[in-house]
C-alpha cells in the first residue's frame, strides 16, 4: 500500500493543476510534439561535432585533448551555469519565449561555426551553443510537467526525451554526409539555419499553460538545492545519471573517431551506420525507459531507479564486444544492445525529479539537474577520454590503439558505478516522495 499511497499523496497538486488546464488533448499532442522537434535541434547541433572529428582535426591540427574540451568542456561549462539562472527566470518568465530566443541563439552559433578557422573560433562558438542550449530543457521539463497529468508524466518526459536519439542520429547522418559532398563547414551552416525559422514558429504557436498558485518569495538555488540535497535518492540518482552521462558522452563523441582509425570506415558510409542504429536502437529504449518504470512502478516506485541500475550492468558485456571486436561491421552489431540500453535512464531520472519537488520548483529543479550530469558528464567526460587517449598514444606508443582502451574502460567502470549510484537511490525513493508532500 505504501507505494500507491505514496503516488497519490505526491501527485494530488499536480493532478489537479493539469485538469484545470484549458488544453485538448489535440494541442498537447502537438505541443509535445513541437518540444521534442526543439529537443533534436538541440542535439543535432550539438552531434554534429563528433562526426566532424576526425576532418577537423586534420585541418586544425588538433589534438584529442583539444577535441574532447571542444566537445565536453567548452560547451558543458557554460551550458551548466547558464542554466541555473535560466532555471529561475523560467520558474517566473514566459517559458515559450525562453525557449524560442535559446533556439535562436544556438543555431545561430552552430551556423557562425563554418567560419571556423583556429581552436579559439572553435571554442568560442561552441561556448555560444552552449549558452543557447541552456536555455531549452528546464522550461521545457517544467511546461510539459504542468501539461501534463501525473499518471502521464513519465511518458511525456519520455517523448521528450527522444530528441537525444533521434538528435543524435539525425546530426550523425546529416554531418557525415554533408560534410563529405561539400566539407565540414557547409556541414554547420547547413545544420544551424532550420533552427532560426523554427524559433518563431515556437514563439508564435506554443502555449503558457496556468502554474500553480504561489503565496509568498519564490525560493532561491540555494534554497532549492537544500530542498532537494535532503532527499538521498536525488541525491544517488543525481550522481548516477552524471556517470551515466560521463562515459556515454565520451563514447559518443569519440565512437566515430574510434571507428575510423581503428576500423577503417568512410564518413558518409559511417554516418549512414551510426545513424540507423542510432534510430533503431536508441529510440526504442528512451521509450522502455518510461514504459517500463511506469508499469513497475505501480506496484513499487523503487522500479523507477532499479531499471536504470539494471540496464547499466546489462550493457556491460557488449561493450566488452565492441570495442574488441576485430572486425568494425560485426563489431557496429554488437553495439546495438548497448545503445537500446543506453537512454533507458533518462525518462525516469527527469520525471522522478520533477516529481520530488514542489511544482513551482521545477525548473529550477530540472537545472539543478542538469547542472549535475552536465558537468560531470558533457563536460569531463570527452575531455577525460581524449586525455587518456593522448596519454596512451604517448606514453604506451599504442598510436590509433589508444582511443580503443580509453573508450573501453572509461565505459565499464562508468556503467557499473553509475548501477551502484541508482540502486542506493531505489532504497529511499518512496520516503523521499512521502518528504515532498509533507513539506510546505
Amino acid at each position: 500500500m505504501a507505494a500507491p499511497l505514496a503516488r497519490e499523496r505526491a501527485t494530488e497538486n499536480e493532478q489537479a493543476t493539469a485538469e484545470a488546464v484549458p488544453f485538448s488533448p489535440a494541442y498537447r499532442g502537438y505541443a509535445l510534439g513541437l518540444l521534442v522537434t526543439v529537443y533534436v535541434l538541440s542535439f543535432v547541433d550539438r552531434q554534429i561535432l563528433s562526426i566532424l572529428a576526425e576532418p577537423i582535426r586534420r585541418d586544425l591540427n588538433l589534438s584529442d585533448t583539444d577535441l574532447g574540451f571542444l566537445t565536453g568542456l567548452a560547451f558543458a561549462l557554460f551550458y551548466t551555469f547558464v542554466g541555473i539562472p535560466i532555471g529561475r527566470w523560467a520558474d517566473v518568465g514566459v517559458r515559450r519565449s525562453i525557449i524560442a530566443l535559446a533556439l535562436l541563439v544556438w543555431s545561430g552559433m552552430t551556423a557562425l561555426t563554418a567560419a571556423a578557422s583556429s581552436f579559439a573560433w572553435l571554442a568560442a562558438a561552441r561556448i555560444g551553443v552552449g549558452v543557447g542550449e541552456a536555455g531549452c530543457s528546464p522550461p521545457a521539463h517544467s511546461l510539459l510537467s504542468d501539461m501534463f497529468p501525473a499518471e502521464k508524466r513519465v511518458t511525456a518526459l519520455a517523448i521528450y526525451s527522444l530528441g537525444i536519439p533521434i538528435g543524435t542520429a539525425l546530426g550523425t547522418f546529416a554531418g557525415g554526409w554533408l560534410a563529405q559532398l561539400y566539407g565540414w563547414r557547409v556541414a554547420f551552416l547547413l545544420v544551424g539555419l532550420p533552427g532560426v525559422a523554427l524559433a518563431l514558429v515556437v514563439r508564435l504557436t506554443l502555449r503558457e499553460p496556468p502554474r500553480v498558485a504561489r503565496q509568498g518569495p519564490r525560493e532561491s538555488f540555494g534554497q532549492v538545492f537544500a530542498f532537494m540535497r535532503r532527499m538521498p535518492s536525488f541525491l544517488h540518482m543525481a550522481m548516477g545519471a552524471a556517470l551515466h552521462a560521463f562515459y556515454g558522452y565520451g563514447s559518443v563523441q569519440f565512437g566515430p573517431a574510434f571507428l575510423i582509425r581503428v576500423h577503417g570506415f568512410e564518413l558518409g558510409e559511417l554516418a549512414t551506420l551510426l545513424g540507423l542504429i542510432g534510430l533503431v536502437a536508441g529510440v526504442p529504449g528512451t521509450i522502455l525507459g518510461g514504459a517500463i518504470c511506469d508499469r513497475l512502478g505501480r506496484r513499487d516506485m523503487a522500479w523507477y531507479m532499479r531499471v536504470p541500475a539494471i540496464a547499466s550492468l546489462l550493457g556491460i558485456p557488449f561493450t566488452f564486444l565492441f570495442y574488441l571486436w576485430p572486425e568494425g561491421r560485426t563489431a557496429l552489431l554488437l553495439s546495438i544492445p548497448g545503445t537500446l540500453l543506453g537512454p533507458i535512464y533518462l525518462a525516469p531520472t527527469f520525471a522522478m525529479t520533477q516529481s520530488l519537488v514542489k511544482p513551482h520548483m521545477r525548473s529550477m529543479a530540472s537545472a539543478i539537474l542538469l547542472f549535475i550530469i552536465n558537468l560531470i558528464g558533457l563536460g569531463l567526460g570527452p575531455l577525460f577520454v581524449g586525455y587518456v587517449s593522448d596519454v596512451l598514444r604517448e606514453s604506451y606508443g599504442y598510436g590509433d590503439e589508444s582511443i580503443r582502451y580509453a573508450l573501453l574502460w572509461t565505459v565499464v567502470v562508468g556503467s557499473a558505478w553509475s548501477a551502484v549510484h541508482y540502486w542506493l537511490a531505489a532504497r529511499t525513493l518512496r520516503a523521499d516522495l512521502e518528504l515532498q508532500n509533507s513539506a510546505p
